[in-house]
């Protein structure tokens, strides 16, 4: 679909100037890429967008254009591209020493830990760092295993946990529609998303039946003794999609009554995104067996990590377990960085206020637009699902394209998910302003009269 753009809203002003572009062109960088690099590195954009420079809450292309990132939360950043403090801090543990692996003692890998068992419940405490939130995951499913004795692990359609096999398997129903791997077992229970569940109720009624389908999953597919239930307190992939929040709490109960740990998948709503609280699952009154995490922890570097109990850690010293990259001494620094660049720049109040901002803007739109048919989410984690049609709640995954489309053309990037490609995800750097939150719903207020038009 070819729409003519309609006239700009005007960006915020920045006093950062990019530096002077001077590498490839943009069509020798395109042609390199298919040339060399393996197709499944899919681009955003019918136009694709090459980005050369990036500070704070903005990315630059190779022309100086200047866009609002509005999706660099999912991507990784969440402090802001380039932060002047997190840049100073990474470049001094470079200047120090690059890399040391955990079997030599550096001061970084023990404080950070220390840190995050600062941020957590009493009694999670102990971490092992990784490289990506697959391998976070991978490795809890395989410290529960271990600590349990038990083999099958239930997920929630619809969730998202990684890209290797193991955490494939953990991926159903799925906008990246990876098929189930065989033997793995995994198991998948229905997702207590209001908006689309096939059950009848309030949102609370919705998450009960939900989590009564955990239930009936162990006691059809399994031995009837689980290793672990593993779930994102709200869907990034799937949509921005949460249950009410009795939902983890009676599944946690349901999986636990069977033998199970529980795993909260914090890679993408944790530290302070959701703003009333620091990690997605407090907002449900739940204490998981572990916490996984990756993207914003690192803030755009390789960085992921589990915590858990020290009894449940200690089933994984009856097996050789090693990381050469994990604990490395600047991954270590830009973690702690981050911890503090989020307390000292009060950026977890700021998900709170600034998304508290762009939640109701989006509803008035609600209001105004036909194609929206959902706004939800939390903090700086929110979603817009377009549908064609609120009663049948047809979705509207062309229109959710030429949207998508529009809003980059006027300077404004977000992502889109969902089950059907139809939901607007919303994730920038924790550091926007309520300036940038105006911004972003005008392009969006035009994105949508154009289409709907």
């Amino acid at each position: 679909m070819t729409l003519t753009a309609p006239a700009r809203p005007a960006m915020p002003p920045s006093e950062h100037r990019p530096r002077p572009y001077a590498g490839p062109s943009k069509q020798e960088v395109l042609a390199m890429r298919r040339q060399y690099c393996h197709p499944s590195t899919f681009l955003y954009y019918r136009e694709p967008l090459m980005v050369v420079e990036g500070f704070m809450q903005y990315l630059y292309d190779e022309t100086g254009r200047r866009y609002l990132d509005m999706f660099a939360g999912i991507v990784t950043v969440s402090c802001g591209h380039s932060h002047p403090r997190f840049v100073e801090r990474v470049k001094a543990q470079i200047d120090s020493i690059q890399h040391t692996t955990t079997i030599y003692l550096h001061p970084n890998f023990p404080l950070m830990a220390k840190r995050l068992a600062e941020k957590m419940p009493p009694g999670l405490e102990v971490t092992y760092f990784v490289n990506s939130g697959s391998e976070a995951n991978d490795l809890a499913v395989l410290m529960a295993r271990a600590y349990t004795g038990h083999n099958d692990v239930i997920g929630v359609r619809n969730g998202y946990h990684g890209g290797s096999p193991s955490t494939m398997a953990l991926t159903s129903h799925s906008t990246w529609k990876f098929p189930q791997q065989p033997n793995l077992g995994v198991h998948h229970a229905i997702n207590p998303d209001p908006y689309r569940t096939p059950f009848i109720g309030a949102p609370e009624e919705v998450a009960r039946k939900s989590a009564e389908d955990i239930r009936d999953l162990i006691r059809y597919s399994t031995p009837g003794k689980i290793a672990a239930f593993i779930a994102e307190p709200i869907q990034g992939v799937g949509g921005a999609t949460r249950g009410a929040a009795n939902y983890l709490r009676e599944a946690y109960a349901i999986a636990r009554e069977h033998g199970g740990l529980c795993i909260a998948d914090e890679v993408q709503t944790g530290f302070g995104r959701t703003g009333e609280h620091y990690w997605g699952f407090q907002h449900s009154g739940v204490v998981p067996d572990f916490v996984t995490m990756a993207k914003g922890i690192g803030n755009g570097w390789p960085l992921a990590a589990v915590t858990t109990r020290r009894e449940i850690a200690e089933a994984l010293t009856q097996r050789i377990h090693f990381n050469t990259f994990g604990g490395n001494p600047v991954s270590m620094a830009a973690g702690l960085a981050v911890l503090d660049i989020i307390d000292e720049d009060g950026l977890q109040e700021n998900a709170r206020v600034t998304g508290g901002r762009l939640k109701a803007g989006l509803e008035e739109l609600q209001t105004r637009h036909r194609l929206i048919g959902d706004v939800r989410g939390m903090g700086l984690m929110l979603g817009a699902e377009l549908v064609r049609d609120r009663e049948t709640k047809e979705p509207a995954t062309s229109e959710t394209l030429a949207v998508w489309e529009a809003m980059r053309d006027m300077g404004v990037l977000v992502g889109k998910g969902g089950l059907f490609g139809n939901t607007l995800r919303i994730k920038p750097p924790m550091c926007i302003t309520a300036a940038d939150v105006d911004f972003t719903l005008e392009v969006l207020d035009a994105a949508l009269a154009l289409v709907e038009r």
